[in-house]
């Protein structure tokens, strides 16, 4: 009897093990897109009168760089200090934005999204 009881005991916790892994796995890519869905919002407001920001738009502006290619210039983590301090060169009449550190992970999130090989 204890082997048997030992035993369904065993599959329990199992089961809610599997059901616990499966339900948090579902979870996190809808996090992760949340994540890199508000990047992109922000660099619409943010970056998009100069900077081409999609994967196959142009930049308006002749010395902004699309986002879309920014690995070629330097790693994308790079930009979280960038960012965080305000990025006061790029293009000459960039203006100077500082993000937020949510914010900072929600844009590089979003650019990284979108590199090219």
């Amino acid at each position: 009897m204890t082997t048997r009881t030992s035993n369904d005991s065993h599959r329990r916790r199992l089961r809610v093990s599997v059901l616990a892994a499966v339900l948090l796995g579902s979870a996190l890519p809808a996090v992760a897109e949340s994540v890199t869905d508000h990047g992109k919002a922000l660099v619409e407001t943010n970056c998009a009168r100069c900077h081409a920001i999609g994967e196959t738009d142009r930049s308006s502006h002749p010395d902004a760089p699309a986002f879309r290619t920014l690995s070629k210039r330097y790693p994308i983590a790079d930009l979280e200090e960038a960012l965080a301090e305000g990025i006061s060169t790029g293009h000459p009449d960039m203006p100077e934005w500082i993000a937020s550190p949510e914010q900072i992970d929600a844009i590089i999130a979003y650019i990284a999204s979108i590199q090219e090989p």
